[in-house]
């Protein structure tokens, strides 16, 4: 056989191969494109760019932390970045007032605030993403009537602001008898995210190879098996960066707390009590940068031991073969 046909006996005959030659271009094409996105990744001024936009991004964290050490008179007087120069001078003074202040300094514990969100939040998280899965799976593996259409409906309600179903929302709590608990920040925060969630997911699953599932199905394993034992273990990455996303907006949300959730202290969250500390003319904001560093503890902790996890999930179905 040669490259372009198969000798048989004397004449040679030349069979077209235009499969092969449609691969071959494309993986030239892949690789291409491949080197180029390398080199420009790699690229120094790339890389320069990218530090100078992390030192940006991070100043306002640091300058937040530093103030939340600085006395009211020093905050008052001069700004934080002073601080770098008065610290050689032994002019700077730190202390814990603030945090004390923010912690006890008021007839609410922040502590009780700060359980609250862990309530709010670790619910809010899970109730989504296990509907997310079911649905994902049964719009990607399972052939039902209207399943496109209802795909298509599923993926417009990303467009809905959160703005206009909250009052909808909070007549149908009250009719309920469930406003002002738990239940009614849950639910929110997972109708508000379910459409992102069943979007993402069933994207990650479209990418799983319909082999996988046909051989299990082989194997006469049913719906609930391939959802276990088989789509599952690859979604991993995924889920968490679903997880982690869901998880920093829960945590840092002030408009769905304030509304279902804001008028009651023992379920209002951690975001509620930290937009009160600014004081009713503004005035406390040195508390204020205190009690907002203590908000921005766990949501930095988590993203930082997760980080991997997310990257892979950010990763993953990008790159096939």
């Amino acid at each position: 056989m040669s490259a372009g046909g198969v000798t048989q006996g004397g004449p040679q005959v030349v069979l077209p191969e235009p499969a092969v030659d449609a691969d071959r271009r494309t993986g030239a094409r892949l690789s291409g494109r491949a080197s180029r996105a390398k080199r420009r990744l790699s690229n120094p001024w790339a890389s320069g760019i990218a530090i100078v936009l992390g030192v940006l991004w991070t100043i306002p964290t640091i300058g937040l932390f530093i103030t939340s050490f600085r006395p009211e008179a020093e905050i008052r007087r001069s700004g934080w970045w002073t601080v770098f120069g008065n610290m050689f001078s032994g002019e700077e003074q730190f202390s814990l007032e603030n945090y004390q202040t923010a912690l006890y300094g008021s007839s609410t514990n922040l502590a009780e605030y700060f359980v609250n969100s862990i309530v709010i939040t670790l619910p809010s998280v899970l109730i989504p993403i296990t509907v997310a899965l079911l649905a994902a799976y049964a719009f990607a593996w399972i052939d039902f009537p209207g399943r496109n259409w209802l795909f298509v409906a599923v993926f417009a309600l990303q467009i809905v602001p959160i703005q206009v179903t909250m009052i909808p929302l909070l007549s149908a709590y009250v009719d309920a008898g469930i406003a002002g608990s738990f239940w009614t920040v849950w639910l929110s925060h997972s109708i508000f995210a379910l459409p992102l969630a069943i979007f993402l997911l069933h994207n990650f699953m479209k990418d799983i190879p319909s082999s996988l599932v046909e051989a299990a199905r082989v194997d006469g394993a049913g719906h609930v098996t391939i959802f276990f034992r088989v789509v599952m273990p690859l979604l991993v990455p995924a889920i968490a960066a679903f997880g982690i996303f869901q998880f920093l907006w829960v945590w840092n949300d002030l408009l769905v707390a304030l509304v279902f959730a804001g008028g009651t202290p023992d379920v209002a969250p951690l975001t509620v009590r930290v937009a009160e500390m600014s004081g009713s003319r503004g005035g406390d904001w040195h508390i204020l940068s205190a009690g907002a560093f203590i908000s921005i503890v766990v949501p930095l902790v988590v993203f930082v031991a997760l980080q991997r996890y997310f990257v892979r999930g950010l990763l993953a179905g990008s790159v096939k073969g």
